[in-house]
């Protein structure tokens, strides 16, 4: 959601997560010694981050991490504050590893809460285990969109952005009312999330839905489905899915001569990073548009860019600030003597606080009270606030 941290392979993800965190190995990282300030402060105790670090989809878990390893070091840096440890739960966005990493974390006595899952396909896996009675562990995911996660009657699940229920409607009437856009062709990855919010956007274009298609996570031709966008008249595409396929689609139809004039190109938050624009080529990304229930950076309160900047050495970027917002309601939480994860769920279903996104309080199914979406344009290599859209 903003000047976006670059991380164009694996190593350089992991490599971006060894300087932002201070990991040296083992499974947990700390920004400041563990050590307990009271009798009400266990020691070692941790929150944790779970998403992808690494992989395909990296850059977004790591500018969340980044966002939750500011508010740790904030608050291990106040006078008597309870020292928490961060730690990492890498799921390198594979929801076949979510299991076993949930599993991990649950048994980590130490653990008493985690910003995540960051994506919605390991969402699904992971929280199942989370929300089990012998675990109840409370976890604020600062990013996974799909609706249906609020409706599993999950005690434990609080998210702090709206999901694609507001997404793929104000996605639909921005193509069709701002853009004026009445032939929509409709991609989406196979995802939970991407097919999930695609579906929805589908069913919000109604007759302007001219045609649908299916791809797979980590293809690479798309050919075919170029053609057929040419042959169906389009005069946009939406892509429901991550941005290394959004931005290889977005490049192969340029290359076809389907220009941004001709035919529009518009995704969603899973798209909303620089990788985008690294995998079309910036001709090709220029005029694209991303929508995303995530606020531009410059509208974040306080001094959380200026303080993101100087500790990360980069701008924040998409859900960086949402994942400093998760953090902070766990942490205070710590603060105010909640150490244990029946009382920091607890106080997290009851939280009504300012935070840096908004104002941070939650419905019976941990839904936010407060929810935007914005539409993001690629303008000169850059992807920049264009407006709000408005319900």
């Amino acid at each position: 959601m903003r000047s976006i941290v670059k991380l164009a392979a694996p190593a350089a993800a992991a490599a971006l997560l060894l300087a932002a965190c201070g990991t040296t190995g083992g499974e947990t990282s700390s920004g400041a010694s563990s050590g307990s300030s009271g009798g009400s402060c266990p020691e070692g105790i941790s929150i944790g981050f779970f998403g992808a670090l690494t992989g395909p989809d990296a850059n977004l878990g790591v500018n969340i991490n980044n966002g939750v390893k500011l508010a740790v070091d904030q608050h291990n840096a106040k006078s008597g504050a309870c020292q928490v440890t961060l730690t990492p739960y890498d799921s390198q966005g594979d929801q076949n590893q979510a299991q076993g990493l949930a599993q991990k974390a649950a048994g980590n006595t130490k653990l008493v809460g985690i910003v995540g899952p960051a994506f919605s396909g390991e969402s699904k896996v992971a929280d199942k285990v989370f929300a089990d009675p012998e675990v109840n562990l409370v976890h604020i995911t600062p990013s996974a969109t799909n609706p249906s996660l609020a409706e599993n009657g999950w005690k434990t699940f609080f998210r702090v952005l709206g999901n694609d229920a507001t997404q793929g409607p104000a996605a639909a009437k921005f193509i069709t009312g701002t853009l004026g856009k009445q032939k929509v062709y409709v991609v989406d990855d196979s995802s939970e999330y991407g097919k999930g919010l695609a579906d929805i956007v589908r069913k919000d274009l109604g007759a302007a839905d001219v045609k649908d298609n299916t791809v797979q996570k980590g293809q690479t031709d798309f050919s075919a489905v170029v053609a057929d966008i040419r042959s169906s008249g389009a005069d946009a595409v939406f892509f429901g899915g991550y941005y290394a396929e959004a931005g290889l689609l977005l490049k192969q139809m340029r290359d076809a001569g389907l220009s941004s004039d001709q035919v529009a190109f518009i995704s969603d938050d899973g798209a909303k990073d620089d990788g985008l624009i690294t995998a079309a080529g910036a001709d090709a990304a220029n005029g694209a548009y991303v929508t995303c229930p995530c606020l531009p950076p410059d509208k974040a309160e306080g001094t959380f860019v200026e303080d993101y900047t100087k500790a990360v050495g980069s701008a924040p970027a998409t859900y960086s600030a949402e994942g400093y917002d998760a953090a902070t309601i766990l942490l205070n939480g710590i603060s105010e003597g909640k150490t244990t994860r029946a009382d920091l769920l607890s106080y997290v279903a009851s939280y009504d606080k300012p935070g840096v996104t908004k104002q941070l309080k939650f419905d019976d199914k941990g839904e936010p009270s407060s929810v935007s979406v914005w539409a993001y344009k690629v303008d000169g290599g850059k992807i920049v606030a264009d407006q709000e859209i408005n319900s």
